[in-house]
């Protein structure tokens, strides 16, 4: 039987953060629809699979959705780390991963983990149709990215966000990645620079409540504006939330947070048994 954990990312205690699924290092691949089987079948936001590469310390990652396989996802390699250097106690100081996005590497750093992400600046949009009515609100700014990142004019405005999902969705304009949104705005709250939500419909997720992804996009636009390269984020997902420390390298984002372990169980199913996979180069 296989093993799994459920990890509470960004979160220093449990039901805070976001929810991974991670399955554990796996020989080969199984077949794409398999993995998508056990991802729709678990009902978080990520489930990340493992594959064993020979080598110490680095592994094949791959994130699914309930719904698809996506090519960056933070939180949920967070949690992949979390399980490899605690729960599996792999004797290292930090791990890499390959990936659709290239290799990412994560390490321990003052009792949680501090991820090496590609950073992603954003550029100015002067309007996005169709943007203010899906949101409920205008944007004081738009930009985009991977995700399209509006900008409200205050922390308020971020939390009382009631946005119309549906259309969320069929945003389509502009961004790398069709029906994304994040939302944000510079903090009132002390300790806190910025807070942000994300909605993303587009893949499968009505809002997720802490994504590494979006703040290689955050990271950038706000340490420009606020002149320094360490910021905090508060991703303010109701009942939930997510901390996230960032630090801005170059072309690089160093994403820090904790990560605490929920759930240890065991996959009875064969649908983990190797079979024919359609992976890349990069799988």
């Amino acid at each position: 039987m296989t093993r799994q954990w459920t990890i509470d990312a960004f979160a220093d205690q449990v039901f805070l953060g976001n929810p991974a699924c991670v399955v554990e290092p796996l020989a080969a691949w199984p077949a794409d629809a398999a993995l998508q089987a056990v991802a729709r079948e678990n009902n978080q936001s990520e489930t990340a699979f493992l594959r064993l590469t020979g080598k110490p310390s680095h592994y094949d990652l791959r994130w699914f959705t309930p719904s698809m396989e996506v090519d960056l996802c933070g939180h949920a390699t967070l949690a992949a780390a979390s399980v490899l250097l605690h729960e599996l106690a792999l004797d290292a100081a930090q791990v890499t991963f390959s990936t659709r996005s290239g290799a990412l590497t994560v390490r321990r750093h003052e009792g949680g983990y501090e991820m090496d992400f590609p950073a992603n600046p954003p550029r100015r949009l002067q309007t996005h149709p169709g943007l203010a009515e899906a949101l409920g609100v205008e944007p004081v700014e738009i930009w985009a990215g991977r995700y399209l990142v509006a900008i409200l004019d205050s922390e308020v405005a971020v939390r009382r966000l009631a946005p119309d999902i549906d259309s969320v969705s069929r945003l389509t304009a502009h961004a790398e990645e069709a029906g994304q949104v994040v939302v944000c705005a510079l903090s009132d709250t002390p300790g806190v620079d910025v807070i942000d939500r994300f909605f993303a419909p587009g893949c499968g997720i009505d809002e997720d409540p802490a994504t590494g992804s979006a703040h290689c996009i955050l990271a950038p636009l706000f340490a420009e504006r606020l002149g320094r390269t360490r910021l905090s984020f508060y991703q303010a997902y109701p009942e939930r939330g997510g901390r996230i420390e960032t630090e801005v390298a170059g072309s690089r984002v160093l994403i820090r947070g904790r990560a605490v372990t929920v759930i240890e169980s065991r996959w009875r199913s064969p649908l983990l048994e190797v079979g024919p996979s359609s992976g890349t180069t990069s799988r």
